[in-house]
């Protein structure tokens, strides 16, 4: 049985992991009327996915454990971007954000004393060591092609190998 304290905790991640998904549906939505980022806009839009299956396996553990999951309201994300560069560096602070919430999780867990939760979290806490590795590594790529167009048609055709490795 989940304390009322990890149940909260869950549930704000069930957020987290919910904005990240709606994020990075709306960085899919904007590179998909961006000429030439059909790749970007997969790559979005996978990510997009991925993070509502995170949301999905929070919801389904704070159930099985006997709490109730809340099916949050979200906020509108940014749905905007200057360039693709400003979009790749608003996925990698998120990317950051979210990692630091999972870690405040596992620090709950662990003062709860709440093992079961502890193991369950080791999962995000892996997956977010790779999200950050691929953030990182799409910014710098952004940042080694500048405004090579060719560089960007490259980059483009390549992003979904990135998210494959």
């Amino acid at each position: 049985m989940l304390s009322k304290t990890i149940q909260d905790a869950l549930n704000k991640q069930v957020l987290v992991e919910a904005q990240s998904s709606q994020a990075y549906l709306a960085m899919a939505s904007w590179a998909d009327i961006q000429p030439g980022l059909k790749g970007v806009t997969q790559f979005f839009f996978k990510h997009s996915d991925e993070e509502r299956m995170h949301m999905l396996k929070l919801i389904q553990y704070i159930n099985e454990r006997g709490g109730f999951a809340i099916i949050p309201a979200l906020v509108q994300p940014t749905l905007t971007f200057v360039s693709l560069k400003k979009a790749f560096e608003e996925l990698f602070r998120h990317e950051v954000n979210v990692s630091n919430s999972i870690n405040e999780l596992v620090d709950i867990a662990l003062n709860e004393k709440d093992y079961a939760t502890h193991n369950f979290l080791q999962w995000y806490v892996n997956e977010q060591i790779e999200e950050e590795k691929l953030a990182r590594e799409c910014n710098d790529k952004l940042e080694l092609i500048g405004d090579d167009k060719s560089g960007l048609y490259l980059f483009d055709r390549d992003i979904m190998l990135m998210g494959n490795e």
